[in-house]
């Protein structure tokens, strides 16, 4: 699998896509679901990043923390979030629930952010961020899975980006409000921690009203996709445990997929340092610092739907590198170009551009190879391992400008963004059986006119004699439900085309 995921089918306008979505008709662009997501989102990254945004500054200006103590902290501080992020998705899956796991790591961060008002040193606040980001951990798979079930495979880009879009206005206003707390206030971090406990508040009650229970907005005269007929021809899936979510490993898409998120994650410097490097570089006085991720949250909020937009039209693979190939612009600015007035505009705009590429468009490639029974575990499988990778950049980042220097470090970061990048471009490259494209396909992988997304059997044609349809939207002719031998052995956009049934 490589990340150019295809555009929606050609067929009857009523047609439900493999998850039972509608992909045309009436169906609005973005399902009600997804817009309730993202208010939550919005309102909840207003409360994390007014935290986020004074942390840096708080920890090693007020704790006098050195750039290695920090970095180990921002290491926990992710990697705390990556582990849980598989327990939140695997539990999702395993309870059928996606709404009640993403409210408990809502509740868990809001419950949070009071404690920093007790917690004046660095074991306690160590302490109460990894709380916060096990919270985090919980909700970020199952939330996703919901926008995913809630929308067409022909649309995951575009509802991505939307929901993308709306995190980022409220990472854009979060720093902006501790901005303007600090200017206010007598005792400015804690009045920041105290003011975004009670945001975070508001995020859950949002959750808890709006947003539906159900994986989506499909309207109730379109029966839900391939169900078990009580008649005997098959059981009803049961619960995904731990054997089924593990074995997402051996699809061959996923697992391209999860081997570059890792990879680019080893060399994708945190946003904390990305502020720190520029502050020190351009001479950004302490009391403007919040505000720089102001620049990169504008330039996502902007992007972010035209991004997610571009990949479902054109391939996601080519939008994902092409973030990577930004950010790698981003890093070489802070280390040659001229100390000018728009240098710190400029990095911000390229950081900004680099997640609007990057952020949606992952999940969204990741969901169309992932069962629906799975989709949560999935999408954590490949969000924990870019998460721990980043983990241990932060880490080595961190150790490396403690002994070599800021520019040491960030050159070595580049580097390895160059190479990493290579190998992603050429893991995920597009791939035909026997080398020979097939025809009719389009560019970047692209699936002609009339193809179903995942290889799915399309809208009207008969499936082969005995075949059960899987929720994975692959016919399986031999009743199998070990995800491996659902892949579409003749499907271009498998990079390890196989017969059927071989390993």
């Amino acid at each position: 699998m490589y990340l150019a995921d295809r555009s929606a089918p050609a067929g009857p306008k009523t047609a439900p896509d493999p998850d039972g979505v509608p992909t045309s008709g009436r169906t609005p662009a973005v399902a009600s679901a997804v817009l309730a997501l993202g208010a939550v989102s919005l309102i909840t990254d207003i409360s994390s990043e007014m935290v986020t945004a004074v942390l840096p500054l708080y920890l090693v200006a007020g704790l006098g923390l050195s750039p290695l103590g920090f970095g180990a902290l921002d290491g926990v501080y992710n990697g705390v979030s990556a582990l849980v992020q598989l327990t939140g998705g695997h539990l999702a899956d395993r309870v059928r629930n996606h709404k009640l796991i993403a409210g408990i790591g809502y509740g868990l961060s809001a419950l949070c952010k009071p404690l920093l008002l007790l917690a004046h040193s660095l074991g306690p606040v160590g302490v109460v961020l990894a709380l916060e980001r096990t919270g985090k951990g919980l909700r970020t798979a199952p939330r996703d899975a919901l926008i995913s079930l809630s929308t067409p495979a022909g649309l995951q880009g575009r509802a991505f980006g939307v929901h993308r879009a709306m995190d980022t206005t409220g990472a854009l206003l979060g720093p902006l409000a501790a901005f303007l707390i600090l200017s206010v206030a007598v005792d400015g971090y804690d009045a920041v921690f105290g003011v975004s406990a009670c945001v975070a508040v508001l995020g859950v009650v949002v959750l808890v009203l709006f947003v539906p229970s159900g994986g989506g907005d499909a309207p109730r005269s379109l029966p839900r996709p391939r169900p078990r007929p009580k008649g005997g021809a098959g059981p009803e899936p049961a619960p995904a445990g731990p054997r089924e979510a593990l074995a997402l490993l051996r699809l061959p898409r996923l697992r391209a997929l999860a081997v570059c998120a890792v990879l680019l994650g080893l060399t994708t410097v945190s946003d904390a340092f990305v502020y720190l490097l520029l502050q020190d570089r351009a001479g950004i006085g302490e009391r403007w610092f919040p505000l720089l991720p102001l620049g990169t949250a504008a330039v996502f909020l902007l992007l972010a739907v035209p991004a997610g937009a571009l990949a479902d039209r054109i391939g996601r693979r080519t939008v994902f590198l092409t973030g990577h190939a930004l950010l790698l612009a981003g890093y070489g600015l802070l280390l040659w170009a001229p100390d000018r007035a728009a240098l710190p505009w400029l990095v911000l705009a390229l950081h900004g551009m680099f997640y609007a590429a990057t952020d949606g468009v992952l999940p969204a490639a990741v969901a169309a190879t992932v069962p629906r029974q799975l989709r949560a575990t999935g999408l954590a499988l490949v969000g924990t391992g870019q998460a721990l990778a980043r983990f241990g950049c932060s880490l080595a980042f961190g150790g490396a400008w403690t002994l070599w220097g800021a520019g040491p470090a960030l050159s070595l970061a580049a580097a390895g963004l160059l190479c990493c990048a290579a190998v992603a471009g050429f893991v995920l490259r597009p791939t035909a059986p026997d080398g020979a494209a097939p025809a009719g396909a389009t560019p970047d992988g692209a699936a002609p006119a009339g193809a179903t997304p995942d290889g799915a059997t399309p809208a009207g044609a008969a499936a082969p004699a005995g075949a059960t349809p899987d929720a994975s939207g692959l016919t399986d002719p031999a009743g199998l439900t070990d995800p491996a031998d659902l892949t579409d052995p003749t499907d271009p956009t498998d990079p390890l085309p196989r017969p059927r049934g071989t390993r």
